[in-house]
């Protein structure tokens, strides 16, 4: 494959561009992240939040969210509007459901994400009469692999078994993710078939970003031969048909784009996506931290804030700096995803310009 866009496929991007111009404008909230905890009962090589059993910031009550999702319910559709709580890990808090039921009963449905140490089976039945309806569990590897990333021994194991506990619960939609790094990616293959065999039907690729603990370690981040392969790779599988492959969510890809997700490129922090953070800070993709904070549901209204702030989301025209700015392919981009931003503002990433570095070595 080649990251040269065809002409049918530029005619694409010029018509998505204009989908997307329209996005910035009306700004219509859909997706809502819930920081929920902060703890975690691992403690993984590539967390962008470093997160530990024991965490600095208290959990938020679960009253305080739900005041603020009351706050701006009136400005969305909550059948509409789907609630996700991350964290850390979710599970280690103990009144998940309390919050899932509360809620459902407001008409939101709500997921959640996991790394599936503790989603025991019993506990699976109580969140879903709380109304849960998707959950995604990160399986990072085969054993060794996933176990090595996760830091903990067990980890593989438990979340083979969240895996498989949520394969008998059809009316739970479900996905698994994985990290991709130079550790698992010659597992690749292997992943995919344990998963089938598993029932598995949805399955998400991301690749490590720099940021929290993964900028300490270089073995996270693949070298351009390998990156490309990674989408050399989820293309051939989503043209196999055998399961449902998608790249996250990050990044531009040129001649990759509609062949390697669902949807074409579109970072929607702060156009359709907004997040409460740990500490009540009111964001948008959780992994957008202090220089993309736009007020705090303690002391502002998360309906204020949803409606006249955001504008360094919305209009992304002062990214167009550094290897951006005389970038032909911006006007599609926008300057990648926004986590991938440090606190400058200064790009850490370039997917597409490290698909073509591995372009060329293949080449040459």
């Amino acid at each position: 494959m080649s990251s040269k866009p065809s002409f049918r496929q530029k005619i694409g991007f010029e018509l998505f561009r204009k989908y997307r111009s329209n996005a910035q404008k009306i700004h219509d909230l859909n997706y809502i992240f819930w920081e929920c905890t902060l703890k975690c009962n691992l403690n993984c090589l590539h967390c962008g939040s470093d997160c530990k059993k024991e965490s600095a910031v208290k959990d938020m009550p679960v009253e305080d969210f739900i005041k603020a999702i009351d706050d701006i319910t009136p400005i969305v559709n909550p059948n509409k509007t789907m609630i996700v709580l991350t964290g850390g890990e979710p599970l280690m808090r103990n009144d998940i459901e309390k919050c899932g039921k509360m809620l459902y009963d407001r008409g939101f449905p709500w997921g959640m994400v996991s790394n599936g140490f503790n989603f025991k089976k019993q506990r699976l039945q109580i969140l879903q009469q709380a109304g849960l309806r998707s959950v995604t569990i990160s399986l990072d590897g085969l054993e060794e692999s996933h176990n090595w990333l996760r830091g903990n021994t067990r980890s593989y194991e438990n979340a083979i078994a969240a895996i498989k506990n949520l394969v008998s619960f059809p009316d739970i939609r479900f996905d698994v993710v994985t990290c991709v790094n130079q550790k698992n990616i010659n597992e690749l293959e292997e992943i995919k078939e344990l998963l089938l065999s598993m029932g598995l039907k949805e399955w998400r690729i991301f690749t490590v970003f720099p940021i929290g603990r993964a900028k300490q370690h270089k073995e996270l981040q693949l070298d351009p031969v390998e990156f490309k392969a990674v989408f050399d790779f989820i293309a051939k599988v989503r043209k196999s048909g055998e399961i449902k492959l998608n790249y996250g969510c990050e990044g531009f890809l040129g001649g990759y784009e509609g062949k390697v997700r669902d949807n074409l490129f579109f970072c929607r922090a702060g156009i359709q996506v907004a997040s409460v953070l740990a500490d009540g800070s009111i964001s948008a993709c959780p992994n957008l931290r202090e220089n993309f904070i736009q007020g705090n549901i303690y002391k502002d209204s998360f309906r204020e804030v949803w409606e006249n702030r955001y504008e360094n989301m919305r209009n992304r025209k002062w990214l167009k700096t550094g290897e951006c700015a005389t970038c032909k392919d911006f006007k599609y981009c926008e300057g990648n995803g926004l986590h991938l931003r440090n606190e400058k503002g200064e790009l850490l990433l370039c997917h597409l310009n490290k698909i073509k570095e591995g372009e060329k070595i293949e080449k040459d």
